[in-house]
């Protein structure tokens, strides 16, 4: 085990990759609970404001990975300065992709329905950048034999193999197994040969006369939403809080006849 820790965890080519995603996710995990010690009225903390406009903590995340991202480019491989620069990096991003959704959208959507996009892009970011730590390479390249990582030819194949079926499980609306599968080629395999989406642009496209693969798609996408969707909310509730309730719509009135 110690072996394998100092192999794949701490040496150093490996060691800026582990602070920045450590500072990630701590600086998610804090910044999620000064927030919501804030919607709550309890501690502290509370909005950053200058000039009454509201200064969402994006913008320091934008300044940090700037200076970490530049800081890591311009300050070698090894030292104390490269390792300042990873987790300037790692606390950048973890403050900008905690209001993903706000950027997204261009509108304070945090505590909304549809701020949990940010949330499900940290967890997919930090999945990616765990996975890379321990060892796995994008678009599956360290399965190939040392023959094949000598011979140009056999890389760049299994390279733009396991980019396609990403394109496809990325057309077929599953964006979560496209992402995976770039660093985990099977999840890319599984996104591209199950059925699509029935919104998705493959469906679209080629269940268009099909009528019976767009039922099945449609009965499968069901089920499926309705097994993992209370599941995924509830986590998504206990990692980064509940959304505000969606506001009920305007009654409608008759019109005179």
């Amino acid at each position: 085990m110690g072996d394998w820790w100092r192999q794949n965890i701490i040496e150093p080519g490996k060691l800026p990759l582990l602070l920045a995603l450590t500072a990630f996710v701590l600086t998610f995990l804090v910044t999620r609970t000064i927030t919501r010690l804030i919607r709550a009225g309890r501690g502290p903390f509370g909005n950053i404001k200058s000039g009454g406009m509201h200064i969402h903590h994006v913008v320091p995340g934008v300044v940090l990975t700037v200076a970490g991202g530049f800081g890591a480019v311009a300050g070698g491989q090894h030292g104390f300065g490269p390792a300042l620069a990873a987790v300037l990096f790692g606390m950048g991003a973890g403050l900008v992709l905690d209001e993903f959704a706000l950027v997204l959208h261009l509108d304070d959507v945090y505590w909304t329905e549809a701020g949990r996009k940010s949330v499900e892009a940290v967890v997919l970011t930090a999945a990616l950048v765990g996975l890379l730590l321990i060892g796995f390479s994008p678009f599956g390249v360290d399965d190939l034999t040392e023959d094949e990582q000598q011979g140009r030819a056999g890389a760049l194949v299994n390279v733009a193999v396991n980019f396609l079926l990403a394109l496809v499980a990325l057309s077929k609306g599953k964006a979560r197994l496209a992402v995976l599968g770039m660093i985990v080629p099977a999840l890319a395999l599984i996104g591209a040969v199950r059925l699509a989406r029935p919104d998705s642009p493959w469906a679209r496209r080629f269940y268009r006369r099909r009528h019976r693969a767009r039922a099945r798609a449609t009965l499968r996408a069901y089920h499926h939403d309705r097994r993992w969707a209370g599941p995924r909310r509830a986590f998504q509730d206990w990692l980064a809080g509940k959304p505000n309730p969606e506001p009920a719509g305007p009654a409608r009135t008759r019109r005179p006849r």
